[in-house]
């Protein structure tokens, strides 16, 4: 399960196909140094996007939905 405090680079590790989810919503950052030590909420935080929404999205990515 994905959560929002996860660093970014490591659910990129669990399948880097998920990088799609970030970029569907505006997080293009994902090969950006940053990633590797930044959590999703900061990441959210900075770029103005709900990562509720995301982690939701990330989620159902993980799960096959």
């Amino acid at each position: 399960m994905i959560d929002k405090k996860m660093i970014i680079a490591d659910v990129l590790k669990k399948d880097q196909k998920s990088a799609a989810v970030f970029f569907e919503m505006g997080m293009f950052c994902v090969g950006c140094p940053s990633a590797s030590g930044e959590s999703i909420e900061d990441a959210c935080k900075v770029h103005g996007i709900n990562a509720d929404e995301l982690v939701d999205k990330l989620n159902a990515f993980f799960a096959g939905v």
